[in-house]
């Protein structure tokens, strides 16, 4: 625990570490207070009843764990921040198969910024249909026949007002995240959520406790059910940050008096390079449905299709489980890239034995890396369809949510990830992080 404090002690010595840290902190309480704020002419009282029947079991109950309880409240951020990942997704989609979007990846800090212009508008532009359906869906809402939203408010000004008020929201929240990236630590936005999933873990420790207490649910069994959980989980976090590493020879060089290479070097290959992000991406992209269904609350047909995509069902978990398969090979073939790899060591006079430099040692690389990313895709999957299972076990949804897959990778990735900018930080002043022994290293 001393080297723990010390280490504390270290990061609020560095003026720049602890600006950084106050600075994300401050951001991210004003993430939460936005997560409080009803949006106008809405009947609260009557929601929040109304919510807690409706948002319990669903997918709609999900989506509340991602914004922090901000969709339950109809909060000016009730949008969150997947209307901001969905456009990136989308755009990123797009760099892999339009000639434009692959043109702007090629020109370098200026196709950076023209790309996350473009983000920002397809931001607006799905935020604003997303905003037209919740509003349909709070309007939908009533407790007894009584609306959620008085007849006298109902209209095309509340319709208008709360549009406006939930895109601005959802912007405010994208800049939010672009700050935190730019000036403080991790990134802004796996933190915006990060920070939400954290928020419900008391009232989902709640629920459950009224539930055993009442007699409802048996304390034992759950235990049982959530250790194995946490155990499979436990063993996916450590299994995706395992590594294969391989072996570059580096030919001998004499330049002038001097000799370089003539070492053996080597490439970390992670089992998952894509982190965190393929469920997140896989998650936003479930969200669309219930979106679109939200515009018809009375159309029976539609509300039948609905069934085969709802949260828990087969339908549901084969295809969010093929999406975040899917979106593990993309995001890992866009973070690395084997034929920059390959030209890299060509360029510095490096190959792998027995494998030609060039277009082989690309190709090489890039069977390893599809074959050690599937077992990763596919835990990542189980991982994540795995509270949805439990839940039909009798494990109430809230809890089997935050302790069942999705939650807990993206609060120990984004934790980690967090952790280790802040580890940078701390070996670049000379002082030891928190894997080390906390001691002030000697300067030479």
């Amino acid at each position: 625990m001393g080297k723990v404090q010390e280490t504390f002690r270290n990061i609020f010595k560095i003026h720049e570490l602890r600006q950084r840290i106050l600075y994300t902190l401050a951001l991210l309480v004003i993430v939460r207070l936005g997560a409080h704020i009803t949006l106008p002419g809405i009947d609260s009282h009557l929601l929040s009843e109304a919510m807690a029947n409706r948002t319990s079991d669903n997918l709609f109950g999900l989506y509340d764990l991602f914004v922090g309880g901000a969709f339950s409240n109809a909060a000016i951020f009730a949008l969150g921040i997947m209307p901001y990942i969905s456009a990136s997704i989308i755009i990123q989609l797009a760099g892999a198969v339009v000639p434009y979007f692959q043109k702007l990846q090629q020109e370098g800090e200026e196709g950076r910024k023209k790309i996350t212009q473009l983000t920002r508008y397809g931001t607006v532009l799905i935020s604003t249909f997303q905003a037209w359906g919740v509003t349909i869906h709070l309007t939908s809402l009533d407790i007894q026949g009584v609306s959620v939203v008085p007849e006298a408010v109902q209209g095309f000004g509340f319709l208008i007002s709360s549009v406006v008020f939930l895109v601005a929201g959802t912007v405010f929240m994208m800049w939010i995240g672009e700050q935190i990236t730019e000036k403080g630590i991790g990134n802004g936005i796996s933190l915006i959520i990060f920070i939400g999933i954290i928020n419900r873990f008391p009232f989902a420790i709640l629920d459950e406790y009224r539930l055993i207490a009442s007699g409802t649910r048996n304390i034992v069994i759950e235990l049982v059910i959530l250790g194995f959980m946490m155990g499979i989980i436990a063993s996916v976090i450590l299994l995706t940050q395992g590594t294969r590493r391989i072996p570059v020879q580096y030919a001998k060089r004499v330049v002038g008096r001097k000799v370089y290479g003539g070492v053996t070097q080597y490439i970390p290959l992670r089992v998952n390079t894509a982190g965190v992000m393929p469920i997140i991406f896989a998650q936003s992209i479930m969200f669309i449905p219930s979106t679109v269904l939200a515009f018809f609350p009375d159309n029976e047909f539609l509300q039948s299709v609905g069934t085969y995509v709802q949260y828990g069902s087969v339908g549901y978990s084969l295809m969010i489980g093929l999406l975040v398969v899917f979106f593990t090979y993309f995001y890992t073939a866009i973070a690395f890239n084997p034929k920059d790899v390959a030209d890299n060591m060509k360029k510095q006079g490096g190959f792998i034995p027995g494998i030609r430099p060039g277009k082989q040692t690309s190709e090489f690389i890039d069977n390893i890396l599809t074959k050690i990313t599937l077992p990763g895709s596919i835990f990542l999957a189980l991982v994540t369809i795995l509270p949805a299972f439990v839940a039909n076990l009798g494990v109430s949804p809230s809890f089997a949510s935050f302790f069942g897959g999705t939650s807990l990778l993206i609060i120990v990735g984004v934790a980690l990830d967090s952790l280790q900018q802040v580890e940078s930080h701390l070996l670049m002043r000379h002082y030891d992080g928190f894997m080390k022994s906390g001691k002030m290293k000697s300067r030479k």
